[in-house]
Order: structure tokens, then sequence, then C-alpha cells
């Protein structure tokens, strides 16, 4: 019997001279027989010209324009010949395939079962079984504010002889608008201004106060390695993002900016509230849980020492 032969189902005639198909072993049932050849869509690279010209608009309008327009050019390119390939009709090809027999055997008598209970903490795995409080957050957001102000203090007192310029640097992007601070000259930088200040101590403590409730949640989700996500992969990636966008939000400020020295204070912030959050203590999440009782429609008793449940 050939392969084609073995993959065809049965049929007989019925009463009514209709077909009917002849249910024999299960195990021997296969699908339809095929010819040597398969009709498949034909292969583009159209769709990821689209994506690539899409990826290029959007990041032209963090860098320059003229990368959005390359990237209006590739992606109209891109959607053209990728409606072309579509309409009015589908572009097809047949692919010569070689028709052979699979069989699947196993040497297991029985299915394996993962252990239950309580010990081995179910059959399933859940992402993310713990939460912190969100004070915990709060803290390791002021601990980690409090130890960046000392780099960037040290920065401002060796490199620019003042502290006060990194203040006014932070400060100023508040009241650049108000106090004509918008082009600040050098000596303008080293010296002391109230407003910049205030300014200033209100954008540090907003934004540790929100990247501390940040790390709160996302540490849990990385529980064995905390301070590789909270000291060195967070902080790498919003330098990035401020180093390639300040250029056109704030190109006065972006100008004096010591983008080593300010990567070391993040880094510095990172670390500190990232040892902080995963120090602490977190409360497990209901994750587990039926969604019944996760409601509170359903208990799930409450046991007693010997192992018996508790009515």
């Amino acid at each position: 019997m050939s392969t084609q032969e073995q993959l065809a189902p049965s049929r007989s005639e019925g009463a009514h001279g209709g077909t009917g198909v002849v249910h024999g072993d299960p195990v021997q049932t296969h699908a339809p027989a095929h010819t040597d050849s398969i009709h498949l869509p034909r292969p583009t690279a159209y769709p990821i010209i689209a994506a690539l010209g899409f990826t290029l608009l959007v990041a032209g309008i963090l860098t320059h324009y003229v990368i959005s327009i390359l990237g209006v050019c590739l992606l109209a390119y891109g959607c053209v010949g990728w409606f072309r390939e579509v309409l009015p009709h589908e572009m097809h090809e047949n692919i010569t395939v070689r028709v052979q027999e699979i069989s699947i055997a196993s040497a297991r008598k029985s299915v394996g079962r993962l252990p239950g209970g309580a010990e081995s903490g179910g059959q399933r795995a859940h992402v993310g079984v713990g939460a912190f409080s969100p004070l915990v957050g709060l803290k390791g957001g002021v601990a980690g504010g409090i130890a960046m102000i000392f780099p960037a203090l040290a920065y401002g007192l060796i490199a620019q002889h003042s502290i006060w310029y990194p203040v006014n640097l932070l400060g100023g992007a508040g009241v650049s608008g108000m106090t004509g601070f918008g082009n600040p000259t050098m000596q303008d930088l080293r010296a002391f201004h109230m407003a910049t200040l205030g300014f200033a101590t209100i954008i540090h403590v907003i934004s540790c106060t929100l990247i501390g409730l940040l790390y709160g949640s996302i540490l849990p989700l990385m529980p064995k390695h905390p301070i590789i996500l909270g000291g060195i992969i967070a902080p790498l990636a919003w330098t990035g993002i401020l180093f390639a966008a300040l250029p056109t939000i704030n190109p006065e400020m972006s100008a004096h900016i010591s983008w080593p020295d300010f990567l070391l204070a993040q880094f510095v912030f990172g670390i500190t509230a990232g040892w902080v959050v995963s120090r602490s203590s977190y409360y497990r999440t209901a994750k587990s849980l039926p969604f019944a009782m996760r409601l509170g429609f359903e208990g799930g008793g409450v046991g007693r020492e010997d192992g018996e449940d508790h009515r």
C-alpha cells in the first residue's frame, strides 16, 4: 500500500447512494492525502520594509526630520508593494514536498504528573507571586534620591567649581519660561538662584517618588537579580531616552550636561533604590487561587496541624 493510500480515509457508499466515512480504529485515522506540491502564499519582504519605515518615522520625531522623511518613503514603498501582493489576487507558488509516513510512538505506559500541594508550589508557575507595599517603593525612591545628590554635587564642585551647577541645570527646565533662564551663561549656572533651587527640589522629589513606586512594582518580577534590573538596566534605559530626546526638547540644557557623570548619578540612584526595595519583605498575592476564591465566593478552609480539614 502506498503512502497516499495509507493517508486517504476509507469511504463507503451509504444506503441512499451517499458517501460515508468508515469508522475504524481511531489510531489509524490520518489526514487526507495531498499531492507532491503545496500551494502557499509567495514570500515577500514588503512587510519588513513597511515596519522599518514606520520605525524610522517615529524615530525621526526624536532625532531629525530627515529620518522621518526616509521612514515615510520606506513605509509607502512597503505598503504599496504589500498591497500588490494580495490585490486584486493573492500571489501564490507551488512548493515541492516529499510525502512520507510519520509514525509517533512512545515507550511511556502512563502520563507523568508533577507533584502538587503547597510544598511544591503547585503545578503552575506564576510570575510575580508577591508584591511590595507602596511604602516600600517610596522608601526606595527617597533613599535613591538622597544618594544620587552626592555624586551630582561632587561633579559640580570638582568640574565646575560650584555645587549649584547641577541644581541650576535641573531647576532651569522649570523656570526658563518665567525668569529668562532659557539660555543661561556659565556664570548664571554657577551662581545661586532661589527659583531654580525650588523647581529642582520639586522635580527631584516627584521623579524619585514615581521611580521608587515603579521599582516596587517591577522588582518582584526578577526576585533573583533585582540589582541588575534596578541598578543597571533601568538607569541605562531612561538615560538613553533622555540622551536622544533632550537635544530636541531643550538643546541649551543638553549642551551643558556631562552625560558620563549623569549616568553615574543614575547608577547610584538605581542601585540604592533597588537594594532598599529588594531587602524589604513583600506580601504574597492570590494569583494561584481560583477565581471564585479570589472574589470571596468560596473558601479554602482552615487546615489543622495534623493535616485534617477543619470544618
